[in-house]
């Protein structure tokens, strides 16, 4: 599986020309690519990056990568970054690492997103994956409720819990917050549902990630795939 991953990120890379603002996205598939990008960048090419996480910073740092903020430039010419899950209308289900927010952020202040995985994640319906919503911890149970209502509406249910880090205790977020995660199973319209979960006042952001992939790369036994969005 994981030179599955690194596959992706090689095809992805490919992208990559000299000059870019570049967003880094987070997780297993992601460092892969920001782990080839530092070889690239020790050979010459010149980019520079906005990572999406501390995370992610701490490995560019370690790999040579200049890096940015949005404070800085105005917009980047491409992210790369992985899924959880990925529908055939490329809508994503982002957030298993925890970066949900910053990489959403980044995605959207990018002219193109192009999602790396291994093709178990390519899926005909979100939501086998936990739905990752990242919640302010102050009212949390109005927020669940409210959250709740947002799910019947929208014909989905299933148990939430509030995420736990390795140490047993509450996992907190690069931004201080908590998340949420949902087992739904199956969302029928993740483009309503998004809309519903963005209108709840504890909800700082939902690992729903709707028309933002134009590319996603796929790495699987029989090799690699690439599908555009239309």
């Amino acid at each position: 599986m994981d030179a599955l991953k690194r596959q992706a990120a090689a095809r992805a890379l490919e992208h990559v020309t000299d000059g870019m603002r570049l967003g880094l996205g987070t997780g297993s598939t992601a460092r892969h690519f920001v782990d080839l990008l530092g070889e690239k960048v020790a050979g010459g090419l010149r980019v520079i990056g906005v990572p999406t996480s501390e995370v992610t910073r701490a490995q560019a740092e370690a790999c040579g990568i200049p890096l940015t903020t949005l404070d800085e430039i105005d917009h980047l010419d491409l992210t790369v970054d992985g899924a959880d899950e990925c529908d055939h209308a490329l809508n994503l289900i982002k957030g298993g690492g925890g970066a949900l927010l910053r990489e959403k952020i980044v995605a959207a202040a990018s002219d193109r997103m192009i999602v790396i995985a291994d093709d178990s994640k390519w899926v005909d319906a979100l939501g086998r994956f936990p739905l990752p919503v990242e919640v302010i911890p102050f009212g949390l149970a109005a927020t669940q409720r409210a959250i709740a209502r947002a799910f019947a509406q929208n014909g989905v249910s299933g148990q939430m819990g509030v995420r736990k880090g390795k140490d047993g205790h509450v996992f907190v977020t690069d931004g201080g917050h908590w998340i949420v995660d949902a087992h739904l199973g199956r969302i029928g319209d993740a483009p309503r549902l998004a809309e519903a979960l963005s209108l709840i006042p504890g909800v700082v952001e939902h690992g729903l990630f709707i028309g933002l992939a134009r590319t996603v790369v796929l790495a699987g036994a029989d090799g690699i795939r690439v599908i555009e969005r239309r």
